[in-house]
């Protein structure tokens, strides 16, 4: 029963993996290597990491400058939030 179990993930990861080929300087292939050690991970684990962290990032700087846009193109109303300044509760200091 493992083994088949075994054998289904590992065709699903090959399936949902695909080989890339990249050229980084050797510099930088060496701190992807110390760094993958450190954290327990192959270096194409660190990279697919990385990858996802940037795009992350990416996504975020994206939504962020369409809200500074927006916010730009209309801006805050002067008294639109201050309807809640009394329902704000900031503890007790």
């Amino acid at each position: 029963m493992w083994i088949i179990i075994w054998i289904v993930i590992h065709i699903m990861i090959g399936m949902a993996m695909k080989t890339v080929q990249m050229t980084l300087d050797e510099a930088l292939v060496a701190q992807v290597d110390t760094a993958a050690r450190k954290l327990h991970t192959s270096r194409s684990g660190f990279t697919r990491d990385a990858l996802r962290r940037a795009i992350r990032d990416l996504q975020r700087r994206e939504l962020e400058e369409k809200h500074r846009k927006g916010y730009a193109r209309l801006p805050v109303a002067e008294a639109e939030f201050s309807v809640w300044e009394e329902e704000q509760e900031w503890g007790e200091s």
